[in-house]
């Protein structure tokens, strides 16, 4: 999670609460930021990224070590969700775009369905298209529910079909580095895009 001294993160913290076992050691690892013996302060380890392989909306099937070298960030989303995830998707689309002609070659954007009985790949392509994330260096991905369900698990967030129809899932962000490691998480939407930013060139530079 990220660091909560600054005030703008603290809203991170409270939404934690309830946050599954799973993530607990993420929320214990990533409260304060790291200092390298060259006293430049760095975003902390979390871990290696779960590998994954799923399918994309091109039809081809992307894996972790494809986008090796890059910096990423992975959320979790569905096309019928109509409360946070298009905000989700379409505040991440808007960063992307202010990242400029580096967006797609130092960094990529990979969002991946919760809902992969509904989310076929060209259902995604129409859902990234009409949030204006249908450009290079996105990547809508899905694949089978035993895939999602391991990669979900794997980044300690949580899914499960809701009551009302829909899935109840963690909305938890993640930023890789070019290593493949996990580096901090962000949760639900009320993040601060420009902090946001920082944290993706910080890793890029790294």
């Amino acid at each position: 999670m990220k660091n909560q001294s600054m005030p703008n993160r603290r809203h991170l913290l409270n939404a934690a609460v309830g946050v599954s076992l799973s993530t607990a050691p993420l929320l214990a690892n990533a409260l304060t930021m790291k200092a390298a013996p060259d006293g430049i302060e760095r975003l902390p380890v979390l871990g290696p990224a779960p590998h994954f392989a799923l399918d994309s909306t091109k039809g081809t099937r992307v894996t972790l070590a494809d986008l090796r070298g890059k910096v990423l960030l992975v959320t979790f989303v569905f096309t019928t969700c109509s409360t946070s995830c298009p905000i989700l998707v379409a505040k991440l689309a808007e960063l992307g775009r202010a990242m400029g002609d580096e967006f797609g070659t130092r960094y990529a954007f990979v969002a991946i369905t919760v809902d992969p009985l509904t989310d076929t790949p060209a259902r995604l392509r129409t859902y990234a298209a009409s949030l204006g994330a249908d450009i290079p260096g996105w990547y809508f991905l899905t694949g089978t529910p035993k895939a999602i369900d391991a990669t979900v698990r794997g980044f300690g967030s949580y899914a499960k079909p809701a009551d009302t129809g829909g899935v109840d899932h963690l909305f938890l962000t993640s930023l890789v580095d070019r290593a493949g490691r996990m580096r901090v998480q962000y949760m639900g939407t009320k993040f601060d895009s420009r902090e946001m930013q920082r944290d993706l060139q910080m890793l890029a530079s790294e």
